[in-house]
């Protein structure tokens, strides 16, 4: 007999879905209602968790109880409408259903044969996607990844490998030269990351320059590389992105794609957050020079409305991920020998993982292209908006985007008040939730990106009403 504490008995099953579904759809009809952000008190919260020591079983009624109210009360509502923080939107109803279906039915997605259906959708995503970012289907090829951070890893291996064949086999020390590759301030720092996790050291990731549109400096760049070049040292790859998470600016991508087929240089444009924009013709031309790209970075979570993690790796070279991840194993399922067809555990970072395509699958087969067009391109309204709006109420836009992101500070006062004071002061209101960012050279800038299809113009106007608010309160 199944052990009733892991494997509940049917009736028990039945007033548990019964109960799940009546607290997400609480949470669901009544987020808006709640705090944005939490009151914090670490130690209020290790006092709640206190009691559960596990040394006695818990009604599962109770326990899935607990944890809702206490989700409710303690965490930051990135789904509220009042949420205009990092690229965290609210997720898809089917979405939803769809990490349950995956809870539900758990399939192992490391050999093809344990769940060909499933590794069937996310390679039939793959290429969709790629084609959308103007990939020719035949030769493009990807995985899915956690999240950016793995896809950008995977991007900067890639290009390691491609440039230095022998290094997939021998490693750094096999190198004629030190490898060095090229960022922005503006990257993300996922990027760093990979640099040490790859063996390269942080040492070679060179930070080069903005130009007056907070753009990667195509003239600093090109005289750094012939400076590393005289150096003795290897550059390898340049990273654009498209859509920096501060301030959502594209770097020059034809002119990044130019330099690096003239010095034959492996191109990745990390594109998590902006790639979605060319769901939208009118917002589609920001990329444009993206589908040169040797690989691109792309999170479905941060602006298709998906649970978190859904990253996405694309590349134009389709044997470079089999070059870079291919391991032979005897333990590993043999059942699809002969078949053409790809093992994931060969393909990619991850081995065992989670069936990560499936929200975005059902989410787009639900919603259709034009749906997803329709959402966006009711976001960047929403960012126009928001733009007039701050405008008429003596702000000044500060970044150069045509995406909704804005960063802006106070104008009203001279010199102008302090923007985290203003940000501190609409967060502990409850009202709204926004960030603070440096400007490339300059000082603290307020930031504000519309990420939930459901924001609107009441939302907009309410949020630029707390902001006054506090600037009058901070300015006394």
């Amino acid at each position: 007999m199944a052990n009733s504490s892991l494997a509940l008995a049917p009736d028990q099953r039945a007033a548990l879905w019964k109960r799940l579904i009546e607290r997400i759809e609480e949470y669901l009809a009544g987020v808006d209602t709640a705090r944005v952000a939490p009151l914090l008190d670490a130690g209020a919260l290790r006092s709640l968790l206190d009691p559960y020591n596990f040394n006695q079983a818990q009604n599962p009624l109770d326990a899935l109880d607990f944890v809702a109210q206490n989700c409710w009360r303690h965490q930051v509502h990135s789904s509220h409408a009042h949420y205009y923080g990092l690229f965290n939107p609210q997720p898809s109803t089917i979405s939803i259903a769809a990490d349950a279906l995956v809870a539900a039915f758990n399939p192992q997605l490391a050999g093809w044969s344990h769940s060909p259906f499933a590794v069937e959708i996310e390679q039939h995503l793959i290429h969709a996607f790629g084609v959308r970012f103007g990939y020719d289907r035949a030769q493009c090829d990807g995985t899915f990844t956690s999240g950016g951070a793995e896809a950008n890893h995977t991007g900067v291996l890639c290009a390691l490998v491609h440039a230095f064949p022998e290094f997939a086999r021998e490693g750094l020390r096999a190198l004629p030269a030190q490898p060095v590759f090229y960022v922005t301030g503006q990257s993300h720092h996922s990027l760093l990351k990979a640099a040490r996790e790859c063996g390269l050291g942080t040492d070679a990731v060179r930070e080069i320059p903005l130009d007056a549109g907070w753009k990667m400096d195509l003239s600093a760049l090109t005289s750094r590389i012939q400076q590393d070049r005289a150096a003795g040292l290897a550059p390898f790859l340049i990273v654009g992105t498209a859509g920096t998470t501060s301030a959502g600016i594209v770097d020059p991508l034809p002119a990044l794609a130019d330099l690096c087929a003239r010095e034959r240089l492996w191109l990745h444009v990390d594109a998590a957050w902006g790639g979605a924009a060319v769901m939208v013709p009118e917002l589609g031309a920001v990329l444009a020079g993206i589908e040169r790209a040797d690989s691109i970075t792309f999170d479905a979570h941060k602006w298709l409305s998906v649970p978190m993690g859904a990253g996405i790796f694309l590349t134009r070279h389709r044997d470079i991920l089999d070059r870079t991840f291919r391991i032979s194993t005897e333990y590993m399922p043999r059942e699809a020998e002969g078949m053409e067809v790809t093992d994931p555990y060969t393909h990619s970072m991850q081995w065992s993982r989670r069936f990560i395509g499936l929200k975005v699958f059902l989410t787009l087969a639900v919603a259709g292209w034009d749906g997803y067009a329709a959402a966006i391109r009711h976001q960047a309204a929403m960012g126009d908006l928001l733009r007039r709006e701050l405008g008429e109420n003596g702000w000044e836009m500060v970044n150069p985007t045509e995406l909704p992101v804005v960063c802006f500070r106070d104008c009203k006062h001279a010199p102008a008040i302090d923007a985290g004071e203003i940000a501190r002061h609409v967060v502990a209101s409850g009202k709204a939730w926004l960030s603070t960012i440096r400007a490339p050279g300059g000082g603290p800038l307020l930031r504000a990106c519309i990420t939930n299809h459901r924001t609107g113009p009441d939302a907009i106007r309410v949020l630029v009403e707390n902001l006054n608010a506090a600037r009058q309160a901070v300015a006394g």
